[in-house]
């Protein structure tokens, strides 16, 4: 054996197994990102309680949690427990020693919060309309897919009539229509009637037939179906209100739906979903995965094969959900809302919009109050904010 085939030897095994050792990793990068991917379009069928209830004193009104992130936001909030079986309204911070937290408990609405163990903060306060207007309309919206439910909030215009101004309230992704009650009192107060809808595959409204989000590239048609019950009920200005993913259903209605626009006076975007590839590389990132996951799960979900592998009934065109590279078709004024920490949809793509056309976009920036949390964290700016921007439409 010459000198070089002594040394090729070693060597080739070498290559060979980190050839291998390459394989493994695509393999497993790909793996992860259609896991992923799945994860992204497939509604949750409950959340999670990720907080550990310590202890309970209704007598002093008090209950300590576990120090997680949700726990020791400040403002109010709602504490859902034992798997939704009970709900709590808790309010501001008392103590945070870094591993606990100590809150007040504004009230008890249902359940044993005293007998829980487990349970889940959520930005939502409000159980119902009931709770935010005297009075209000259950309706349904008869979207291509059939009825879907949704709250009717009148407002009265100067005449004592029922205004013809409306706001249509769209909630985010695995959220429901009591996410956008926070909405209805400064829109009530600005004499804006609210349209709280719902849509496909919400777990309200009708499913689609692959039951999967479109992340706003199908949801717009149910916005559009709003629009039309909504003119049909006397709406003549409408506003669009989207959280979240209902920020991004929001703009592909105004961007793909001609007919929206000629009732359009505005948009309301809190917390939006604007840049989903850049979503996606920053929930991969907070997962602990490698950066360049996130433009993989983008190639799965725009993939021919998407359905194959994440059950769409058909590819998510992410570049067409770019709002920022469309924005030169918006052309109504934006009031746009999101937290500096907003730790699941970053703000960049906010940042962005209100950047390349600062002369329609109102960016009002939070700080400390995460991902469609604002009101709860500084409620008296939020509903200023908006109910002062309504008001001068």
């Amino acid at each position: 054996m010459t000198r070089l085939e002594r040394t090729v030897g070693p060597v080739g095994a070498v290559l060979g197994g980190l050839a291998i050792v390459g394989a493994a990793l695509v393999a497993a990068t790909a793996t992860t990102a259609v896991v992923f991917a799945r994860r992204v379009v497939i509604p949750e069928p409950a959340r999670e309680d990720d907080v550990r209830i310590e202890r309970v004193d209704l007598a002093a009104g008090e209950v300590v949690l576990s120090g997680s992130e949700d726990a020791r936001l400040r403002g109010r909030f709602g504490l859902w427990f034992e798997r939704d079986s009970g709900y709590a309204r808790v309010g501001d911070v008392l103590h945070d020693d870094g591993h606990r937290v100590r809150r007040v408990v504004e009230s008890v609405e249902f359940g044993r919060l005293d007998r829980a163990a487990r349970g889940r903060i959520s930005g939502w306060m409000h159980l119902g309309p009931w709770e935010v207007a005297p009075h209000y309309e259950n309706v349904r919206v008869p979207t291509p897919l059939g009825p879907a439910p949704a709250w009717f909030v009148p407002a009265a215009d100067a005449s004592g009539s029922v205004s013809s101004d409306w706001v249509i309230q769209v909630h985010g992704r695995g959220a429901k229509r009591h996410e956008a009650l926070r909405g209805v009192e400064p829109a009530v107060a600005a004499g804006w009637s609210s349209l709280l809808v719902s849509y496909r595959n919400d777990g309200e409204a009708p499913a689609s037939a692959d039951r999967r989000y479109g992340l706003g590239g199908t949801e717009w048609e149910d916005v559009v179906a709003a629009v039309r019950f909504a003119v049909e009920r006397g709406a003549r200005r409408i506003v669009l209100m989207g959280w979240s993913m209902g920020g991004s259903i929001v703009l592909q209605t105004v961007l793909r739906a001609e007919e929206v626009r000629e009732h359009l006076v505005g948009l309301v975007l809190e917390s939006p979903a604007v840049d989903w590839p850049d979503i996606l590389r920053f929930q991969g990132r907070a997962l602990g995965l490698p950066s360049e996951l996130g433009g993989a799960v983008a190639r799965v979900l725009s993939a021919p094969i998407a359905g194959t592998l994440t059950g769409l009934a058909a590819p998510i065109d992410l570049e067409a959900l770019d709002a920022v590279a469309r924005a030169d078709e918006l052309d109504v004024p934006i009031l746009l809302l999101h937290s500096e920490d907003d730790g699941f949809v970053p703000i960049d793509g906010s940042r962005r919009l209100a950047e390349v056309r600062p002369d329609l976009v109102q960016f009002e920036v939070f700080e400390g109050a995460r991902h469609t949390k604002l009101w709860n964290h500084d409620p008296r700016r939020w509903t200023m904010l908006v109910r002062d921007w309504l008001a001068a439409r």
